[in-house]
């Protein structure tokens, strides 16, 4: 029985936060993945793109909930994530022609592009800023729960209560439609073939016909929608501030970098990486070891590594390490 309480502590306090965390992790990375390997350059306004992206979904939210239009059980911004996805789409590829086109005319080296990405990092910053304000906005509405901690005790008898947040479980299932129609879309259409294409030999693409054009304005638009989603997911489950996504692009990176930056699956798996990490480090183990182990043996601590302000620290070391040792990633990236 304290093996079941310590295991359901254990899904509590880390493996579920650890997927859903791990999920939107791995979309932000897929974008900076597809933004490396399609455009050749590290996107450093993408966290940015996730905060713009979830602004509006937080207006079209509000405005929905004005007019009586709920998601029921499922929190509204889920119905208003396709429009916020389409104004971020319009806001990236208005970026890509005012700003990186020209620069992408001129072969500028990606170093260029980086600092470029910096300052548009810092006037989308602003902008959100303008739009939305810098107080905390927790939009989540719908069903709190998807499993009742009280209705899993009393069905079990375990002094412990297994809680899955509503927001947690569609964390996890977008994110897994969302990487499985990318790589449908990657490896079934003409398109995402084309892109494909592009990104290992842009030389030899441009001789079999393929469009830059093209090619380039789907990307943008899938890293859009990508990080629109992704910055959504992440608001539902803990809640809006502007300069908390700014905080993001260090563990979307490092999530690309472990994984093998240019590589999609790479992406998705340093993003769980990257996750469960930052959770084991800075999770207090004292509660599940409490099951496992005679209390006079624990003595007072939490038997926590870090405290959670280092959690970014984690994601740091971990980039460091992997830079210094396996800079190609897990599954080989660029």
């Amino acid at each position: 029985m304290d093996f079941l309480n310590a295991l359901v502590a254990f899904s509590n306090f880390i493996l579920i936060p650890g997927l859903a965390y791990g999920s939107q992790l791995a979309l932000g990375a897929l974008g900076v993945t597809l933004i490396f390997g399609v455009l050749r350059f590290s996107n450093f306004a993408h966290g940015d793109t996730m905060a713009f992206g979830t602004a509006f979904v937080i207006l079209f939210t509000w405005w929905f909930q004005s007019m009586g239009i709920t998601g029921g059980p499922l929190p509204t911004a889920l119905l208003a994530l396709p429009f916020g996805i389409a104004v971020t789409i319009a806001m990236v590829l208005g970026t890509d022609r005012v700003v990186y086109r020209f620069y992408r005319r001129q072969r500028a080296k990606p170093i260029i592009l980086v600092i470029v990405s910096a300052g548009v990092m810092f006037v989308m910053n602003g902008l959100v800023r303008m739009i939305i304000g810098t107080s905390e906005k927790n939009f989540t509405d719908g069903s709190r729960f998807l499993l009742d901690p009280k209705t899993f005790r009393d069905a079990t008898g375990l002094a412990e209560p297994l809680a899955i947040k509503t927001t947690q479980a569609v964390s996890v299932v977008v994110a897994v439609v969302c990487v499985a129609l990318l790589f449908w879309f990657l490896q079934k259409t003409r398109t995402g073939k084309s892109m494909r294409a592009y990104s290992d030999n842009e030389d030899l693409a441009l001789l079999s016909g393929i469009n830059p054009d093209r090619v380039v304005m789907v990307t943008w638009m899938i890293a859009g929608a990508l990080a629109c989603i992704a910055g959504t997911l992440y608001g539902l489950d803990k809640s809006f501030r502007v300069f908390v996504y700014f905080g993001l692009l260090l563990p979307i990176f490092a999530a690309a970098i472990v994984g093998g930056l240019g590589s999609p699956l790479g992406a998705i798996v340093g993003g769980y990486v990257i996750a469960f990490s930052e959770l084991i480090v800075t999770s207090a183990w004292r509660k599940i070891l409490g099951y496992l182990a005679p209390p006079d043996w624990l003595g007072p601590g939490l038997y926590q590594a870090l405290s959670t302000d280092y959690k970014v620290a984690v994601s740091f070391v971990i980039l460091i390490v992997v830079l210094l040792f396996r800079p190609q990633g897990i599954f080989g990236g660029k």
